[in-house]
């Protein structure tokens, strides 16, 4: 176990910096690997060391990995301070909408244009789409994207004041439902359970919406990561970030077996050949 995980900041060196336009709105776009393209979202507040070490074992397990950054410090670590400097700033923006009532966050068209453009730059059967937190909920949104065709919805903490809400309005809801009952998607999911910030409630909202094609995990509390960085210590206040700040990198944990079932999930949705031996086997 890795006591101290997260608390650094990390350089992204191993990342190729590229500016990204879509309709004419540029964003910062960290892209490393080969391979069929997964667009990983961060969580609050930011492109965290751990969202890169994601990204790494994405990276790792055959795919080209797109972090765009959308929010916080690219590399920093998660500090309690950034509730001030970076979540209270993202909860007003036009891009995003936070709280229940404001339907789908504005910056989900531009995420589907890097899904797009991702699509045309790797091939393949189409693009992962993988949210954290706060762009949890993009995950599915972003299946309006036809490219789109392996949503992972990570711990979706939007909208922050309706605990059994969902983060889009009710027309992309349908288009949503339509497009994942058409095409046969299925949406992976994952929470702790006693989430006070992604609910119970909120799994039985994806499963009224979706049914069958919602395959929301639930981990025990008590897997989570006891000593998170900062911001998730100090103000997420309880186990949440399942493949990030709470991941605990030991061989057979619970956290870890997450990590790898998302991981075979895009290799089975996007066509990559697992190696010989690979021991990421969807559940």
């Amino acid at each position: 176990m890795t006591t101290e995980q997260g608390q650094y900041d990390d350089p992204l060196d191993d990342f190729e910096r590229r500016s990204v336009e879509v309709d004419g709105v540029g964003k910062r776009v960290y892209v490393t690997g080969t391979g069929p393209a997964v667009v990983l979202m961060p969580e609050m507040p930011g492109i965290s060391p751990d969202v890169a070490r994601f990204a790494r074992w994405t990276r790792e397990a055959g795919f080209r990995v797109y972090v765009p950054s959308l929010f916080g410090v690219d590399g920093a670590c998660p500090r309690a301070e950034a509730f001030e400097t970076v979540v209270r700033r993202a909860c007003v923006s036009a891009e995003f909408r936070a709280f229940a009532g404001g339907g789908t966050s504005p910056v989900v068209t531009w995420l589907r244009g890097l899904a797009r453009l991702a699509h045309a730059e790797c091939g393949g059967p189409g693009v992962g789409a993988v949210g954290l937190c706060f762009t949890g909920n993009f995950a599915l949104t972003m299946a309006l994207e036809p490219a789109v065709v392996a949503p992972v919805v990570n711990h979706p903490s939007l909208p922050l004041d309706d605990p059994g809400g969902l983060e889009m309005d009710d027309e992309d809801a349908a288009a949503v439902a339509e497009r994942v009952r058409r095409d046969g998607l299925t949406v992976l999911a994952y929470r702790f359970e006693n989430d006070k910030w992604c609910t119970g409630r909120r799994f039985a909202a994806y499963r009224a919406l979706l049914g069958d094609a919602f395959d929301g995990r639930v981990l025990p509390a008590e897997a989570a990561n006891t000593d998170p960085p900062p911001f998730f210590r100090d103000i997420v206040g309880c186990a949440h970030s399942v493949v990030t700040a709470h991941l605990v990198d030991q061989e057979g944990h619970p956290t870890v077996r997450a990590r790898d079932e998302i991981l075979a999930f895009l290799a089975q949705r996007l066509g990559r050949v697992a190696p010989a031996g690979d021991r990421r086997q969807p559940r």
